[in-house]
């Protein structure tokens, strides 16, 4: 494949690491080596992992990595929702990107089931 750039999936996961991006601005400072670096890796993860896996030389190559990104996706989604229960941020704040990871997470299957 390799022309992961035109995937609106892998289009989808970067507006999404954009979002997270401003949103851990208003995280804790004494959180930046805690919850903050872990919610930007795992962010930065899912569109790394389409890229890498368009870059394959198989489908499922492909898939293996879609998988992974999906996973980054799932751990992402819990670290936003732990960010509210520690009165990080407020329900407001994270549910355009719980929305954002939703429809990634949707993409992802839709994606898969088609290789």
């Amino acid at each position: 494949m390799n022309n992961y750039e035109n995937l609106k999936i892998w289009q989808k996961a970067m507006h999404l690491v954009e979002e997270v991006y401003t949103l851990v601005k208003s995280l804790p400072k004494e959180e930046k080596f805690g919850l903050t670096s872990q919610i930007k890796r795992c962010s930065v993860s899912i569109p790394s992992n389409i890229a890498e896996g368009a870059g394959r030389n198989s489908n499922k190559e492909f898939k293996y990595f879609l998988s992974i990104a999906n996973g980054s996706t799932c751990e992402l989604e819990t670290q936003i929702l732990l960010s509210a229960r520690l009165k990080y941020t407020k329900e407001e704040q994270i549910k355009h990107i719980l929305n954002l990871c939703n429809e990634v997470k949707k993409m992802n299957f839709s994606l898969q089931k088609s290789l």
